[in-house]
């Protein structure tokens, strides 16, 4: 009998500690294992929970970040001692950056030997604290399981983010006697201020040009319908923070683009306009602020978060609300169902939504100019992407200059639908397109990466495969980190030092790990190849030819052409011309699974978020590719309809 049954039970430290965490909600790990978390692994596959083996610990850590950030839910990755942990960093640091609720737990050298230069030891309490919400070292058998919970309960707490344990080895497998706990309650914020409300209503309704940025606490809060009746109510328009163009559907008319790298020039012309803004569940940073330049000091502005904080722009908001997200959407709602709106300040306003949306359009379109030089046209490929996907289609990203395309061109109509790390990590976007699948079985994943950045985390292909996550990684082949070079020439220096790189055939390399690889000279070639890997029913790679003269929409080959001698656009294009691959014919379909896995995501966020279908009832662990069909969930959908007033 467990202990969550109501008796007390002698059982291992381990066995504990992973009851602990499958009590508080955890659903699936990620790990490369290692002998000092033996004693755990055993008690997760004892309670049912997931454990996925990759190739790396950092893309471990970045699977685990995507599946914490897609469902809000707390998820496990483990690592052991500081090799492990160290590897671990780069997807902690990313946990951080996008307040997901990542659990790391790292084995540590055994007690008796603790403080004495052991076999991979680290005082992992002090090297990780900076980066995570919480890092605590256990000391004692009995504290453990606490241990775990009170990691949950703080990762999920406020601001969600990562969190950080340290088990010594010799731990895990010793006895202790466990008693019933309750489980981990987060404790949620009180309804917001209905005074503050007003005050933000009355900043909005009294500007002339006002706007609302949109942030990833709107995603969490599963609020995005409701934020589309706000701003169609009060006839403000929405911007997406940087990395959160899924926040609002890009198809509606007041959505006017995403800021930070890549965005249209209409997006901070807009921002810098604005005399009002509504900076709701984002927390102004860098990226989408452009370096902090705007709100201007002329911009009155009103900042409504879960833990709002300082930030470095010329002035301060004036208007600080900690508050859930839906609480404050569902009662402004409520409030502007009483109120008395000004007819003509409406219609004034809606015709110059129509200007700004317009100047957005013109502004964002990708894959127009002329091209007939090697490789292919990467606004094309990105047209053609937001074409052929299935809108319940995940894409995720990687760094790089190759982004910044996705990032004006492509339209999200559905939230839940993109994952790029505001921490900008290399490396991110096939791990993260895994671990998405993995979320949401029966779910296209999509990552876009550069040469540079897919190259750290291609081990994962084999992962994809044994996982059978249905996955197609793109790769921008310029030879080159790209954006790096971009750098240099801007700075006068000739580019090159330090940027270039070989050819490397990656189509040949998925063709290894028995996804299908296939590469890609020409755009007429684009499509037929992505409705290939789209059909073949395991992993796929698209190896993509890039003129390095290609880089950002702002910056076109004709106007750079001048930089790159003729050898390197020969170069980087020579895979796709000479490159040969294994035939698809040549490589065994993958074996049945045999054994179906348990659920690992069938429970909903906390309840004051407002939850659609699919977040409640698709599961984490059904085999990615063959979904049950009573796990089938309607897909996620933008409500449109007319406001109503609030019950």
């Amino acid at each position: 009998m467990s202990m969550s049954e109501g008796q007390s039970a002698t059982v291992t430290v381990g066995a504990a500690l992973a009851e602990a965490l499958a009590r508080a909600g955890v659903k699936i790990a990620f790990t490369v294992p290692g002998e000092s978390l033996l004693g755990l692994l055993d008690g997760l596959a004892a309670n049912k929970i997931r454990i996925v083996t990759t190739r790396h610990e950092g893309a471990a850590s970045f699977m685990a970040e995507a599946v914490a950030q897609l469902t809000g839910r707390p998820t496990l990755v483990l690592a052991g001692r500081a090799p492990g942990a160290a590897n671990l960093a780069i997807g902690l640091h990313a946990a951080f950056a996008d307040s997901a609720p990542v659990i790391a737990i790292v084995g540590q050298v055994r007690r008796e030997v603790r403080g004495r230069e052991a076999f991979q030891e680290m005082d992992l309490v002090r090297t990780f604290e900076p980066m995570v919400k919480w890092a605590a070292e256990a000391k004692e058998p009995g504290e453990v399981a606490a241990l775990g919970e009170k990691a949950v309960a703080t990762a999920l707490r406020g601001r969600p983010g990562p969190v950080l344990l340290s088990v010594p080895e010799d731990l895990l497998d010793l006895q202790v006697t466990g008693e019933p706990h309750p489980g981990v309650r987060v404790e949620h914020q009180a309804d917001p201020d209905p005074a503050l409300i007003r005050k933000v209503l009355h900043l909005l309704l009294d500007a002339r040009r006002p706007l609302i940025v949109a942030g990833a606490g709107v995603l969490r809060a599963r609020s995005t319908d409701a934020l589309v009746r706000f701003a169609e109510t009060l006839q403000v328009p929405v911007v997406a923070s940087w990395r959160r163009g899924d926040v609002f559907p890009n198809d509606n008319p007041l959505y006017l683009g995403m800021t930070g790298l890549g965005s249209s020039a209409s997006v901070r012309v807009r921002m810098e306009e604005a005399d009002a803004i509504l900076a709701l569940g984002c927390r102004m940073g860098e990226m989408t602020t452009y370096r902090y330049s705007v709100p201007g000091a002329e911009t009155r502005w009103a900042q409504v978060d879960a833990e709002p904080r300082a930030v470095a722009l010329p002035h301060g908001p004036e208007i600080v609300m900690a508050a859930d997200v839906a609480a404050f959407l569902r009662l402004a709602q409520r409030a502007l169902a009483n109120a008395a709106l000004d007819a003509a300040g409406f219609d004034a306003r809606r015709l110059q939504n129509v200007t700004d949306r317009e100047a957005f359009d013109a502004g964002s379109v990708v894959g127009e100019e002329a091209w007939d030089g090697p490789g292919v046209h990467p606004g094309r490929v990105v047209a053609t992407l937001a074409r052929v996907l299935p809108a319940e289609a995940i894409l995720t990203t990687d760094a790089g200059d190759f982004g910044t395309w996705a990032a004006r061109g492509y339209r999200f109509r559905r939230p839940g639908t993109f994952l790029g790390t505001t921490s900008g990590a290399m490396g991110y976007g096939l791990p993260a397109a895994i671990g998405a699948t993995l979320a949401r079985p029966g779910r296209l994943g999509v990552a876009l990466a550069g040469d540079g950045g897919f190259a750290m985390t291609m081990a994962e292909l084999e992962t994809a495969v044994r996982e059978r996550a249905h996955v197609i990684a793109i790769v921008f082949d310029n030879g080159r980190y790209g954006m790096i070079w971009r750098h240099q020439t801007q700075r006068g220096a000739p580019g090159g030092l330090a940027t270039r790189l070989g050819a490397v055939n990656f189509a040949a390399i998925a063709e290894a790990c028995g996804a299908l690889g296939l590469a890609v000279n020409s755009d007429e070639e684009f499509e037929p190849a992505l409705r290939q890997a789209m059909e073949s029913g395991r992993p796929a790679l698209l190896h993509l030819a890039l003129d390095p003269r290609w880089t950002t929409p702002d910056h076109l080959p004709s106007a750079v052409a001048a930089d790159v001698e003729t050898d390197e656009v020969a170069t980087a294009v020579e895979w796709a011309e000479t490159g040969e691959v294994a035939d698809v014919a040549d490589v065994g379909e993958i074996p049945e699974v045999t054994e179906t896995p348990e659920s690992v995501a069938d429970e909903s966020p906390e309840a004051t978020t407002e939850t659609p279908p699919e977040v409640a009832e698709e599961s984490a662990a059904e085999p990615a590719m063959e979904p049950a069909a009573e796990d089938s969930a309607p897909e996620p959908t933008y409500d449109r309809s007319e406001p109503q007033p609030a019950e």
